[in-house]
């Protein structure tokens, strides 16, 4: 199931950029422009994380969020303020009436994005597993499909396996002999090999022409999903 994400924000050039990197990893997206009428959409819609603007027509941020933690159905929904103000006592008064993060303007998209992610894997764990991603490689566990940029991968079983053991932990080098232990637990007599035959395919299916290798082989040590 895809995490609903709802977007209160009234500069249209943070709603657009916002809305497709939130996309780009799998959420499903609802913008207002509005205060009044984004408090209204989100208690309509019910969605699983806020990113909300400081500042808005109508009704603040502030206003919105102080409401939100008085409805028990949205008292633990989290909330991200999105701000110019980046005082010391702005973000205490953020947090204070109810938000569980606060990021000042201007702001990395890479860190918005690791945000929503580590908010939705206390709130709605089972959500934030669901699609996970390393750089441009994204997968989709429910629907078992692995994407590069916008190109859907073709992977077999065991690089299946594989692509989801490394993307845990992404950058830890895992020896051959972990590899094997970890993706062909019930099979015995499996040669070391083997793990460099299907590391061979996985390289090959995720590594499209023009992007990064992102299968780093240490030598006498194994692999890491890491990009060289």
């Amino acid at each position: 199931m895809k995490a609903k994400i709802f977007i209160v924000e009234d500069e249209p050039s943070i709603v657009q950029l916002v809305k497709y990197n939130l996309e780009k990893q799998n959420f499903k997206v609802l913008v207002s422009n509005n205060g009044e009428e984004g408090l209204q959409e989100i208690k309509k819609t019910e969605p699983d994380l806020i990113l909300l603007d400081w500042m808005l027509p109508d009704l603040s941020g502030i206003d919105i969020c102080k409401a939100l933690r008085k409805d028990t159905k949205f008292k633990n929904v989290p909330i991200i303020m999105l701000t110019a103000r980046s005082q010391e006592e702005d973000k205490v008064l953020g947090l204070n009436v109810g938000a569980d993060d606060y990021l000042p303007k201007p702001f990395s998209n890479l860190e918005l994005i690791a945000r929503v992610n580590a908010l939705l894997r206390r709130s709605k764990p089972s959500i934030a597993e669901d699609v996970v991603s390393f750089q441009d490689l994204k997968i989709d566990r429910l629907q078992r499909k692995v994407f590069r940029g916008n190109v859907e991968i073709k992977l077999g079983p065991t690089e299946y396996k594989l692509i989801n053991f490394f993307v845990k932990n992404p950058s830890r080098v895992y020896s051959r002999e972990q590899l094997l232990e970890n993706i062909w637990t019930s099979s015995i007599n499996v040669e070391l090999r083997t793990v460099d035959v299907h590391i061979r395919r996985l390289r090959k299916a995720i590594n499209l022409s023009g992007t990064k290798d992102l299968i780093r082989t240490v030598r006498s040590a194994g692999y890491a999903l890491d990009p060289e």
